[in-house]
């Protein structure tokens, strides 16, 4: 096999193996190519399928490889750099291969300030920011809004959600802080209920794969919407394919119980997953998003304009509303509201704002 008498295989913990392969040639390059031959090699024996019971069952194994020459690093370092790449296999899709780079450090670096900064970010309750992007009928009327994120590092300004949710998904810390998300959306609604002109405007939560996938999340939301004594009706919380994939069975069963107390879904960046219809037709959505990237191009592409339609359609014959993210055009908006979605999102009716701003731009826009 590729694993001879004189390499070791010893495991991390969990599901991480290390393998070390010694005097695997007289130079870098040489090492580098017998190296990726022995990933490969492992890849594709991982990669067969096992009977297991009555079933045929098959693994996945994502790669990372780091070479060394003699002790010029310590151990920590080398598991640490192999850790990296094996990460960067995970995020290029999973069951490959990578090999660490040396100008992966700083990105390392970077990522491990990113995680303690945040946890930081988190515990002060003050950083962590809920910034609004309305969402508008086919009136012009404001629906209610999204609740989207934001980070106000006290040195580095804000931080882009792109940098700090992988991490905060990565580092599991995303549980508590979508907790804290929905505590928030809830306490704004809360709020809202005693002003007239707010008082009907829902807010979206994004919910993580990670966070929904918790035992406890339905509790968790119904004890923060009972506690916050608003109208359950308010509050949609969108998700992801991914968040539902994982177990189809066990998410329906969590939806129709948030569903049954009133609470809506959502499903977002609708188009770009894999689904399948004959599992989205049995989860208790209420409504169905269109991702930005079939939105931007709608007016021009005729690819994005056929998805868009068809999202639109399917969403009509479930009985779903459709709501189209991204629009930051008239003609864009146009386009949609002509093919029969009535729903939008968008630079073009305003962009994501602290709380006192939006409330001012729904009366300046008389959204409200």
């Amino acid at each position: 096999g590729c694993v001879r008498e004189q390499d070791t295989v010893a495991r991390l913990g969990g599901d991480e193996f290390v393998v070390v392969f010694d005097n695997l040639g007289d130079n870098a390059e040489m090492a580098a190519q017998e190296a990726k031959k022995r990933a490969e090699e492992l890849h594709d024996l991982i990669n067969l399928p096992y009977p297991l019971q009555q079933s045929v069952f098959h693994c996945t194994i994502s790669i990372g490889v780091n070479l060394f020459k003699g002790q010029t690093r310590s151990i920590d370092d080398l598991l640490r750099h192999a850790d990296v790449a094996m990460y960067q296999a995970k995020d290029s899709g999973r069951n490959a291969i990578r090999f660490f780079d040396p100008n992966m450090q700083s990105h390392l670096e970077k990522r491990a300030a990113i995680e303690a900064d945040l946890r930081t970010a988190y515990e002060s309750k003050q950083q962590l920011v809920p910034y609004y992007q309305v969402q508008i009928d086919n009136h012009g009327k404001a629906i209610g809004a999204e609740l989207l994120l934001r980070w106000k590092h006290p040195l580095n300004g804000m931080i882009s959600p792109a940098d700090f949710i992988p991490v905060a998904e990565q580092t599991g810390l995303i549980v508590a802080i979508g907790k804290q998300v929905i505590y928030q959306a809830c306490e704004q609604l809360r709020q809202w209920s005693q002003q007239p002109k707010f008082a009907a405007l829902s807010i979206a939560v994004n919910v993580s794969p990670i966070q929904f996938n918790q035992a406890h999340f339905v509790d968790d939301v119904l004890g923060i919407v009972h506690d916050s004594n608003i109208n359950p009706r308010l509050l949609k919380l969108e998700l992801t394919e991914s968040s539902l994939l994982k177990n189809v069975d066990q998410s329906i069963e969590k939806m129709q119980e948030l569903q049954n107390n009133g609470i809506g879904f959502s499903m977002d960046d609708f188009g770009i997953g894999y689904s399948s219809l004959s599992y989205l037709k049995r989860l208790p959505l209420d409504q169905l998003k269109i991702d930005q990237t079939f939105v931007r191009d709608i007016a021009i592409d005729p690819n994005d304009a056929i998805i868009a339609r068809t999202i639109i359609a399917m969403a009509q014959n479930m009985n779903l509303q459709v709501i189209a993210e991204g629009v930051e055009t008239e003609a864009q908006k146009n386009f949609l509201e002509q093919n029969g979605c009535s729903m939008f999102q968008g630079y073009f009716f305003g962009r994501p704002v602290a709380i006192d701003e939006f409330e001012q731009q729904l009366v300046e826009r008389h959204y409200c």
